[in-house]
Formats: structure tokens, sequence, C-alpha cells
């Protein structure tokens, strides 16, 4: 029980947005045929028919839940604002991502680089976006064709690459030609430096970070 509800709590620190209503279900993942909703900033896990705190899951429609409160059907996608059913835009707009603070207090968020799916985690401190070559190979950046810099790194001077991303995406977010640095270094997560985070007005509010297009 105590590891499920820590894998619970690592899932939704580290890959979930919060959206900016608070009082609006947020998808986190999903768990075989449940899903892992956030309500009110509280993780719950419903299967198909099951309800809590309003919120009813009507049926899964691929990777969206098709959920239900007070009468009124919404479709969740992970990461994203919901819409309603039929129509709608979602009422953030796609102007504005929030982050919830993990484990350690780091920012970290699931989002797309060039389509592809991958860990984020925000550093104010980083000039750049920056991931290692094996994520960047993962992901398809020719990176050899970069422009070579030398870097210092806790061992000394490293070769690296200066590369142009030509979409990077967190929830409705996207900007496109994001300047990066591809290291020799793996990383565990991609560093969301100041070539994304300076396009964006950003604000804490306590283990809230809220990112806005400018």
């Amino acid at each position: 029980m105590k590891r499920g509800a820590a894998l619970l709590a690592a899932l939704v620190a580290a890959f979930v947005p919060l959206w900016a209503a608070a009082q609006a279900p947020m998808l986190a993942g999903r768990m075989g045929d449940k899903a892992l909703i956030v309500i009110d900033g509280r993780a719950r896990t419903l299967g198909v028919g099951q309800t809590a705190q309003g919120v009813t899951l009507l049926r899964w429609d691929g990777d969206d839940a098709l959920v239900e409160q007070g009468g009124v059907p919404s479709r969740l996608r992970a990461g994203v604002a919901p819409v309603a059913v039929g129509g709608g835009v979602p009422p953030s707009s796609g102007r504005e991502i929030v982050i919830a603070a993990g484990p350690g207090g780091h920012f970290i968020t699931g989002g797309t680089i060039d389509g592809h799916a991958v860990r984020f985690m925000v550093d104010t401190g980083a000039t750049l976006v920056a991931l290692g070559r094996a994520e960047a190979e993962r992901i398809g950046i020719d990176w050899r064709h970069g422009q070579p810099v030398v870097t210092q790194t806790a061992n000394g001077p490293a070769t690296a690459a200066l590369v142009t991303l030509a979409t990077l995406r967190i929830g409705d977010v996207e900007l496109a030609n994001v300047p990066a640095m591809v290291v020799p270094a793996p990383m565990p997560n991609v560093l969301l430096g100041n070539s994304f985070l300076s396009r964006l007005q950003m604000r804490r509010e306590n283990d809230l970070m809220r990112l806005e297009l400018k």
C-alpha cells in the first residue's frame, strides 16, 4: 500500500503540470483501465463508472478520459486543460504552463521536443535548453551538424553542440526555433533553460510555478 502511494505521488509530482483553474479535474495518467485524476489538488484513482468528488469517469477514448462533472461531460488529456465534449477551448487558452514542485523542490514536467516525448526540469540558471547526446539521438536531433562549443564541466572541458529545436511544447504552449545545447554526458532530464524561459513571464506561488506567454 505504501509503495502504491509513493508511486502515485511520484507520478503526480514528476509528470503533471497542474492546470491554472485548480477546481477543474486534471488527468495525471493511466494505470491499466483506471485513470489517475487530480481533483482540487488531490490525486484520485477512478475506474470506469466510478465517482470521486463529483467527477465520474465515463469511458476511455484512446488515451483521453471522458468524464462528467456537474452533469457536464468533458475530455481529459494528460498534461492538458480539460476540453468540453462537442467543442470549446481550454479556459487557459494555451498561454500558461503551471508546474508543481516535485521531490527536492525541483519543477519537473512532461512535454515534447519536435513531437517526441521528453521530461523537462526547469533550470533558471541555464542559458540554453540542454540535453544529453543519447536523448538527442533518441528524438532524432542531428547534433553532429550543430555548432561545436567547449563547455566547462566538473570533469574539465567538454565539447558540446549548439542546435535549434524546431518545436518545444509543454501542455498547450508551443514555441518554435528554440536554441539548445547537446552535451556529451547523459542527463536524467532535459534542462529547461532561458532560451525557452525568457520567452515567458515567470512567477512562483508557493509550490507552483506559472509560465505565461509574453
